[in-house]
Protein backbone atom coordinates (compact mmCIF):
# COMPACT_ATOMS: atom_id res chain seq x y z
CA UNK A 1 0.00 0.00 0.00
CA UNK A 2 1.66 3.26 -0.92
CA UNK A 3 0.15 5.33 2.05
CA UNK A 4 -1.76 5.62 5.03
CA UNK A 5 -4.34 7.70 5.28
CA UNK A 6 -5.33 9.21 8.66
CA UNK A 7 -7.68 12.21 9.22
CA UNK A 8 -8.23 12.77 5.08
CA UNK A 9 -4.88 12.92 4.09
CA UNK A 10 -2.36 10.40 2.66
CA UNK A 11 1.15 9.86 4.25
CA UNK A 12 3.77 7.65 3.73
CA UNK A 13 3.46 4.17 4.26
CA UNK A 14 5.64 3.71 7.15
CA UNK A 15 3.76 5.91 9.16
CA UNK A 16 2.00 4.34 12.13
CA UNK A 17 -1.52 5.74 13.67
CA UNK A 18 0.54 6.87 16.64
CA UNK A 19 -0.08 10.60 17.04
CA UNK A 20 3.72 10.86 17.99
CA UNK A 21 4.80 8.97 15.19
CA UNK A 22 1.76 11.20 12.75
CA UNK A 23 3.54 14.52 14.33
CA UNK A 24 6.91 13.14 13.33
CA UNK A 25 6.11 12.64 9.75
CA UNK A 26 4.00 15.94 9.08
CA UNK A 27 6.63 17.72 10.91
CA UNK A 28 9.46 17.33 10.87
CA UNK A 29 10.56 13.94 8.50
CA UNK A 30 12.02 15.54 5.40
CA UNK A 31 12.17 18.91 6.93
CA UNK A 32 15.73 20.75 5.97
CA UNK A 33 18.28 21.07 8.81
CA UNK A 34 21.41 23.35 9.16
CA UNK A 35 21.35 23.20 12.32
CA UNK A 36 25.25 21.78 13.57
CA UNK A 37 23.53 20.26 16.91
CA UNK A 38 20.55 19.31 16.01
CA UNK A 39 21.99 17.53 12.49
CA UNK A 40 24.58 15.91 15.60
CA UNK A 41 21.51 14.47 17.16
CA UNK A 42 20.03 12.96 14.72
CA UNK A 43 23.32 11.21 13.33
CA UNK A 44 23.53 9.57 17.06
CA UNK A 45 19.79 8.64 16.97
CA UNK A 46 19.95 7.19 13.51
CA UNK A 47 22.88 5.44 14.43
CA UNK A 48 21.18 3.83 17.58
CA UNK A 49 18.49 2.82 15.58
CA UNK A 50 21.03 0.76 13.55
CA UNK A 51 18.93 -3.27 13.55
CA UNK A 52 15.85 -1.27 15.08
CA UNK A 53 13.22 0.18 13.74
CA UNK A 54 13.08 4.52 13.75
CA UNK A 55 9.88 4.32 15.65
CA UNK A 56 11.23 2.85 18.56
CA UNK A 57 13.90 5.34 18.60
CA UNK A 58 11.48 7.83 18.63
CA UNK A 59 9.75 6.42 21.20
CA UNK A 60 12.80 6.96 23.38
CA UNK A 61 14.06 10.05 21.71
CA UNK A 62 13.03 12.52 25.08
CA UNK A 63 15.10 9.62 27.03
CA UNK A 64 17.77 9.92 24.90
CA UNK A 65 18.01 13.54 25.21
CA UNK A 66 18.02 13.49 29.62
CA UNK A 67 20.69 10.43 29.60
CA UNK A 68 22.75 12.60 26.82
CA UNK A 69 22.36 15.83 28.57
CA UNK A 70 20.29 16.99 25.91
CA UNK A 71 22.93 16.24 22.83
CA UNK A 72 25.37 19.04 24.46
CA UNK A 73 28.72 17.99 22.68
CA UNK A 74 31.17 19.01 25.38
CA UNK A 75 29.52 16.97 28.02
CA UNK A 76 29.33 13.63 26.20
CA UNK A 77 32.92 13.99 25.35
CA UNK A 78 34.08 13.74 28.63
CA UNK A 79 31.95 10.74 29.88
CA UNK A 80 33.99 8.01 31.28
CA UNK A 81 33.77 4.43 32.07
CA UNK A 82 31.25 5.38 34.95
CA UNK A 83 28.84 7.55 32.77
CA UNK A 84 29.17 4.23 30.34
CA UNK A 85 27.81 1.97 32.86
CA UNK A 86 25.21 4.36 34.18
CA UNK A 87 23.91 4.84 30.42
CA UNK A 88 23.74 0.61 30.10
CA UNK A 89 21.30 0.82 32.52
CA UNK A 90 19.15 3.06 31.93
CA UNK A 91 15.94 1.60 30.59
CA UNK A 92 14.75 4.15 28.51
CA UNK A 93 17.13 4.17 25.67
CA UNK A 94 18.79 1.30 23.77
CA UNK A 95 21.86 -0.54 26.16
CA UNK A 96 24.22 -1.67 23.88
CA UNK A 97 27.27 -0.49 24.60
CA UNK A 98 28.59 -0.82 20.97
CA UNK A 99 25.84 2.07 20.30
CA UNK A 100 26.88 4.13 23.35
CA UNK A 101 30.72 3.93 23.07
CA UNK A 102 29.97 5.55 19.36
CA UNK A 103 27.88 7.70 20.46
CA UNK A 104 30.29 9.32 22.90
CA UNK A 105 33.25 8.95 19.68
CA UNK A 106 31.19 10.23 17.63
CA UNK A 107 30.78 13.00 20.08
CA UNK A 108 34.52 13.71 19.80
CA UNK A 109 34.75 13.42 15.84
CA UNK A 110 31.92 16.04 15.94
CA UNK A 111 34.12 18.48 17.83
CA UNK A 112 37.30 17.51 16.05
CA UNK A 113 35.66 18.63 13.38
CA UNK A 114 34.42 21.60 14.48
CA UNK A 115 38.14 22.33 15.87
CA UNK A 116 39.14 22.00 12.30
CA UNK A 117 37.29 24.66 11.44
CA UNK A 118 34.69 22.50 9.55
CA UNK A 119 31.16 23.31 10.44
CA UNK A 120 28.80 20.34 10.80
CA UNK A 121 26.03 21.34 8.37
CA UNK A 122 28.20 22.60 5.68
CA UNK A 123 30.16 18.92 5.91
CA UNK A 124 26.79 17.04 5.95
CA UNK A 125 25.00 19.32 3.44
CA UNK A 126 28.14 19.03 0.64
CA UNK A 127 27.27 15.68 -0.69
CA UNK A 128 23.94 17.17 -2.03
CA UNK A 129 25.57 20.13 -3.01
CA UNK A 130 23.80 22.33 -0.76
CA UNK A 131 20.13 21.55 -1.40
CA UNK A 132 17.98 18.96 -1.00
CA UNK A 133 17.42 16.22 -3.66
CA UNK A 134 13.84 15.73 -4.82
CA UNK A 135 12.66 12.36 -5.47
CA UNK A 136 9.40 11.52 -7.04
CA UNK A 137 8.91 8.18 -5.22
CA UNK A 138 5.03 6.58 -6.35
CA UNK A 139 5.85 3.18 -4.23
CA UNK A 140 7.38 2.54 -1.03
CA UNK A 141 9.66 -0.18 -2.90
CA UNK A 142 11.37 2.58 -4.89
CA UNK A 143 12.94 4.20 -2.15
CA UNK A 144 16.34 3.39 -2.50
CA UNK A 145 18.43 1.73 1.29
CA UNK A 146 21.33 4.24 -0.05
CA UNK A 147 22.65 5.87 -2.70
CA UNK A 148 26.35 7.19 -4.03
CA UNK A 149 25.49 9.97 -1.93
CA UNK A 150 24.93 8.12 1.40
CA UNK A 151 27.79 5.79 0.21
CA UNK A 152 30.06 8.90 0.01
CA UNK A 153 29.10 10.54 3.27
CA UNK A 154 29.36 7.61 4.91
CA UNK A 155 33.04 7.23 3.64
CA UNK A 156 33.59 10.89 4.77
CA UNK A 157 32.63 10.79 8.24
CA UNK A 158 34.22 7.02 8.87
CA UNK A 159 37.38 8.81 7.61
CA UNK A 160 37.06 11.26 10.16
CA UNK A 161 36.21 8.83 13.25
CA UNK A 162 32.69 8.28 13.35
CA UNK A 163 30.89 5.29 13.90
CA UNK A 164 27.33 3.05 13.31
CA UNK A 165 27.77 5.76 9.92
CA UNK A 166 27.13 3.73 7.25
CA UNK A 167 25.50 4.36 3.98
CA UNK A 168 22.01 2.96 4.81
CA UNK A 169 22.09 4.82 8.39
CA UNK A 170 23.58 8.05 6.04
CA UNK A 171 20.68 7.83 3.61
CA UNK A 172 18.25 7.41 6.99
CA UNK A 173 19.24 10.49 8.14
CA UNK A 174 19.44 12.58 4.59
CA UNK A 175 15.48 11.44 4.66
CA UNK A 176 14.97 13.08 8.17
CA UNK A 177 17.50 15.95 8.08
CA UNK A 178 15.64 17.21 4.77
CA UNK A 179 18.73 16.72 2.56
CA UNK A 180 16.61 14.29 0.20
CA UNK A 181 12.90 14.49 0.30
CA UNK A 182 11.35 11.21 -0.05
CA UNK A 183 8.44 11.73 0.94
CA UNK A 184 6.02 9.26 -1.71
CA UNK A 185 4.48 11.23 -4.24
CA UNK A 186 1.08 10.63 -3.10
CA UNK A 187 1.62 11.89 0.04
CA UNK A 188 0.21 15.39 1.10
CA UNK A 189 4.10 16.23 2.80
CA UNK A 190 5.82 16.04 -0.74
CA UNK A 191 4.52 19.01 -2.29
CA UNK A 192 4.82 20.87 1.39
CA UNK A 193 8.56 19.51 1.85
CA UNK A 194 9.31 20.54 -2.24
CA UNK A 195 8.41 23.95 -1.30
CA UNK A 196 11.44 23.97 1.17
Amino acid sequence: MPGTRTRARTRCGWVNDDPLYVAYHDEEWGVPVRDDRRLFEMLVLDGAQAGLSWYTILKKREAYRRAFDGFDPERIARYGEKKIASLLKDTGIVRNRLKVQAAIGNTRAWLDLRESGVGFSDFLWEFTGGVTIVNAWRRPEDVPATTPASEAMSKALRRRGFRFAGPTICYAFMQAAGMVNDHLTSCFRWKECKRL
